[in-house]
Parts: structure tokens; C-alpha cells; sequence
């Protein structure tokens, strides 16, 4: 089995679309790093540079690569898309 990549969501308390974008996750057995930037002006920063401006939680990255919220997500997984990615 190969390592996933990293993946990196940016959320903030009791979010419920962060919530659906990390069981998903979970549910997949990905390992991720959930990084709280709404109260953290520095990460908040950091979040919207590598997100291209988008504010709304959450911001998923798996490795490099910028999905979107837990929207985009959920599309990924229903178009069969986020499996691949997961495993690359």
C-alpha cells in the first residue's frame, strides 16, 4: 500500500462542512493535519494565500494540490476522483 500524501484542511470550531470533509476523510483512513484558523490571524493568512483568496471554511490541500471546501470534496468522491488523488 502506498503512503496518501498530506492532506491539510483548514477549519473552524463547530463548522459543520468541516465537520463532513473530515469524517469523509476519515472515513477514506486518511491521516490529516487539521490546522483551526479562524482565530489565528497568521494561519487565516496563510490559508487564504495558498487557497488563491477563498475564505470559507474548510480549505482541503492534498499535497500540494488545492480541492476546495467540502463541496468540491464531496464532488471528488461522487465522481470517483478522490480515491485517486488519495493515493498518488
Amino acid at each position: 500500500m502506498t503512503a496518501m500524501p498530506k492532506i491539510t484542511i483548514y477549519t473552524k470550531p463547530f463548522c459543520p462542512y468541516c465537520s463532513r470533509a473530515l469524517s469523509l476523510l476519515a472515513a477514506k483512513g486518511a491521516q490529516v493535519a487539521e490546522v483551526e484558523a479562524a482565530f489565528d490571524p497568521a494561519l487565516r493568512k496563510e490559508m487564504l494565500e495558498r487557497s488563491n483568496g477563498r475564505a470559507t471554511y474548510p480549505q482541503i490541500f492534498i499535497g500540494d494540490k488545492h480541492v476546495g471546501g467540502c463541496d468540491e470534496l464531496m464532488a471528488l468522491d461522487r465522481a470517483g476522483q478522490l480515491d485517486p488523488l488519495l493515493s498518488a
